[in-house]
């Protein structure tokens, strides 16, 4: 006999979009709503990229993990190849043919397992990711249940994506890179199939989503958050301002987390005076041309600055599938020679959040994804902005423009260009060295201050959170 579905429980349902950065914030989510104790908390994704988002979650005890049920989506073998780092575009294509596979495949899994759900709690709440339109279809098929989309970008681009003359981008000369423009034609033809496929299912998915969760806080986008309160299409819908999803560590400079083996880097990073290092990478879906990896390789070394630089190509679709050789072998060899004592090469996995909140971490050279963003700016350490595609190209405009804690390293107009060593080095030079860098270093340090406060008991993402929480289980 089926239990009562009119008993006290709830299921709060994660559904990412399987790509590094989405997996990692509902991830996040997940073991932040778990904590609360007052769900049954479950992650839903295909099974290698559930294996992927428990194998890289960081800043968190492992032990928490056992807080969520994780659920396998069977979708079909698709193809896994390597990413080009001389396409024309940055976008990462190479992973469409398994998102393809992910939009057309995941939504009867999800379906079967969110009927079981409803069967057995009051009330089924799926939090998906805003690119998985179906889920929310999904929720609004169960008579108990409701949705709320995640924004795992800034709210900011929102407001750029509805009104690229609106009076906060022009106030700040914020400029705002048409989404089919700083992302690829296929990856747009893509997206357009994805939403008809919705739109021929009655259009449900948008109309039923009760809510959105934002993965930012009051103190680095407020005005942009009341901007989008107050447009008509969040009428009737609730608004959470919940982040930075991130752990925020502490900044001292032996900080471990709990239950996880050090990585070797930090030691090194021990052994640095405090704010002399930059930290250099790119993220999970970006790959640099051979040409440009030697420019930052000479950069680097000429400015005589101390960092680290993880130095990776572009994930795979199937990030265990074996990528052989580092095709930076050879460079590196020498380089890593030349530089021994001052920097330092990881070509895999690096601790992130644990490197940007030691105290020896002086800024941070990135591609301005959000969740690299948010995460340097919660542990107080501007941007050098080196933005790809998709939503970096105004993540970089926040940073510089607005908050003014980061130094423009590229414009995205120029990624089809090799930007050569001397203008790099000037860029480091002159956030490390520079009285510009030290305000610009200041301004971070107070910002993460006040980022920190938002998620700290009392703050206004952790009473968001709490007031989402007490929502969804009224």
């Amino acid at each position: 006999m089926a239990a009562d579905p009119t008993e006290s429980s709830v299921a709060f349902v994660a559904v990412p979009f399987p790509a590094q950065g989405h997996l990692n914030q509902l991830m996040h989510l997940s073991l932040l709503v778990a904590s609360r104790g007052l769900l049954s908390v479950h992650y839903a994704a295909p099974a290698a990229h559930v294996r992927q988002a428990r194998s890289r979650v960081h800043g968190w005890d492992p032990k928490a993990l056992a807080s969520i049920t994780f659920h396998d989506l069977d979708v079909p073998a698709y193809e896994s190849p390597p990413p080009d780092p001389t396409a024309p575009s940055p976008f990462p294509n190479h992973l469409i043919p398994m998102w393809e596979a992910f939009t057309t495949a995941a939504s009867a899994p999800l379906a079967a397992l969110l009927r079981t759900l409803s069967a057995t709690h009051r009330r089924v709440v799926v939090v998906y990711d805003i690119m998985n339109s179906f889920a929310a279809v999904e929720a609004a098929r169960l008579g108990n249940g409701e949705a709320y989309g995640l924004q795992c970008v800034a709210i900011s681009y929102n407001v750029g994506y509805m009104d690229a003359a609106h009076r906060l981008l022009r106030d700040h000369a914020l400029r705002f890179v048409p989404i089919d423009v700083s992302m690829s034609r296929e990856f747009m033809e893509y997206m357009y199939r994805t939403t008809a496929e919705v739109r021929d299912d009655g259009g449900r998915g948008v109309a039923s989503a009760a809510g959105l969760v934002m993965n930012t806080c009051r103190a680095l986008e407020g005005e942009f958050i009341d901007a989008i309160a107050d447009h008509p299409s969040s009428t009737g819908q609730k608004l959470f301002a919940v982040g930075p999803l991130n752990p925020v560590l502490d900044a001292s400079a032996r900080t471990r987390v709990p239950g996880e083996t050090r990585h070797e880097c930090m030691d090194w990073l021990d052994a640095q005076p405090p704010a002399s290092v930059l930290y250099v990478s790119f993220g999970t879906t970006s790959s640099f041309r051979a040409e440009q990896v030697a420019e930052m390789a000479a950069a680097l070394k000429g400015s005589k600055q101390r960092f680290i630089w993880v130095l990776c190509d572009a994930d795979r679709a199937d990030i265990f599938m074996e990528s052989g050789e580092s095709r930076h072998d050879k460079l590196m060899s020498e380089f890593t020679k030349e530089t021994q004592g001052t920097g330092l090469v990881i070509t895999g996995w690096a601790p992130q959040l644990e490197i940007l909140a030691h105290g020896a971490t002086a800024a941070f050279m990135s591609h301005c994804g959000w969740n690299s963003t948010l995460e340097s700016l919660s542990h107080g350490k501007p941007v050098l902005a080196w933005p790809m595609h998709s939503d970096q190209p105004w993540d970089a405009e926040l940073l510089c423009k607005y908050l003014k804690v980061g130094f423009l390293v590229r414009p995205w107009e120029k990624h089809g260009e090799v930007v050569p060593a001397d203008a790099i080095q000037e860029v480091i030079e002159e956030a490390m060295l520079s009285e510009n860098g030290m305000a610009v270093r200041h301004r971070a340090k107070v910002l993460g201050e006040a980022v920190r406060a938002s998620v700290a008991e009392g703050g206004s993402s952790s009473k968001d959170l709490d007031d989402f929480v007490a929502y969804i289980t009224r």
